[in-house]
């Protein structure tokens, strides 16, 4: 499969709005302008004081007709981002002059254009920290009924196309939760299932991984967390494809899941590997990366309720353009 393609595909076919929060950021700016011209969105959203966005985008040579520029703090929509936002968190103690003050950030601002429904793909992180990303996304917009963790995931397409969907395999979580417990490990694997029915259009086929294989570790914590994250994700999604905990061979490669697993659910392929925690995730995906030469897109958030995703603030033109189509594809 060719993930860019289908995902540039589906962007254009669903024609969706999108909102960036990082209005001056230059190459945001680029982005905009990129996105709009291919055609991936029905409308593009930049945040900020206007006058910056428009000196930020002439010094980029940037033309920014077509693309809606928004103040949030000149907005005469100020009042009433304020008012719902207060009410989103009164619970935690916010008041309403907090509120009015908290809704001048551009982050805060973005999420609540997705919470309403006036945009339906968020994109930010080329000057914003994750956590703040994560911040903004979480007070706002929220989880996934029934889920209380974000996460991430990465596509990696391989140039061997044995592996996965032609080459494509979902890995989990390689960038946000550093050490989950098991009620967190199981709400990766059930978001990274539906990353996968969403980036490589096929039913998940899940391993959560291990340095263990059914009891070969042992009674080391470590085992007993993906065990314990395993019969929770079986319990919430019973018809979900997966197993473990598994060693990373006996995930990938059939005969010997046969030989250290011939009970296992899964007699195919595996698209989909949940790693136990930060360390074994982040150095899997880069081992991959530049050992195998896979491409690695991501990461994408997962587990919001409404489409987030996060750059790395290394990110080019391109991987932002990239990523806003990921992000734009993924609205319902």
């Amino acid at each position: 499969m060719d993930f860019v393609k289908d995902m540039l595909d589906k962007a254009k076919k669903m024609q969706k709005k999108l909102v960036l929060p990082e209005g001056t950021e230059p190459r945001t700016i680029s982005a905009a302008r990129r996105v709009m011209d291919e055609g991936l969105a029905k409308e593009v959203f930049l945040l900020g004081k206007e006058d910056e966005i428009k000196a930020a985008a002439s010094k980029a040579g940037v033309e920014l007709g077509g693309i809606t520029l928004i103040n949030p703090e000149s907005s005469s929509d100020l009042n009433k981002y304020a008012k719902e936002f207060f009410e989103l968190r009164k619970h935690r103690g916010m008041t309403e002059e907090q509120a009015l003050i908290d809704m001048k950030s551009c982050l805060r601002w973005g999420a609540m254009m997705l919470h309403l429904g006036e945009a339906d793909a968020f994109v930010a992180g080329a000057e914003s920290t994750t956590a703040d990303v994560l911040r903004a996304g979480l007070a706002i917009v929220g989880t996934v009924q029934g889920l209380k963790t974000a996460s991430s995931c990465f596509v990696m397409q391989l140039p061997d196309t044995a592996w996965g969907v032609d080459g494509a395999i979902v890995f989990s979580d390689c960038a946000v939760v550093p050490n989950p417990t098991a009620e967190q490990l199981a709400e990766i694997a059930i978001s990274a299932a539906q990353s996968c029915r969403e980036f490589l259009n096929t039913d998940p086929a899940v391993a959560m991984l291990s340095f263990s294989t059914k009891g070969s570790g042992g009674e080391h914590d470590d085992v007993k967390k993906v065990l314990s994250a395993l019969e929770l994700v079986k319990s919430k999604e019973p018809s979900l494809m997966i197993d473990g905990e598994f060693q990373a061979d006996t995930a990938l490669i059939q005969s010997v899941r046969e030989s250290k697993a011939p009970g296992s659910v899964i007699k195919g392929k595996i698209n989909t590997l949940v790693f136990p925690d930060l360390d074994a995730g982040n150095i899997g995906y880069k081992l991959v990366q530049r050992l195998a030469k896979a491409e690695a897109f991501g990461p994408f958030l997962q587990g919001f309720a409404k489409p987030i995703s996060d750059l790395s603030r290394g990110a080019s033109i391109d991987d932002i353009v990239v990523t806003s189509a990921v992000t734009l594809a993924r609205s319902k």
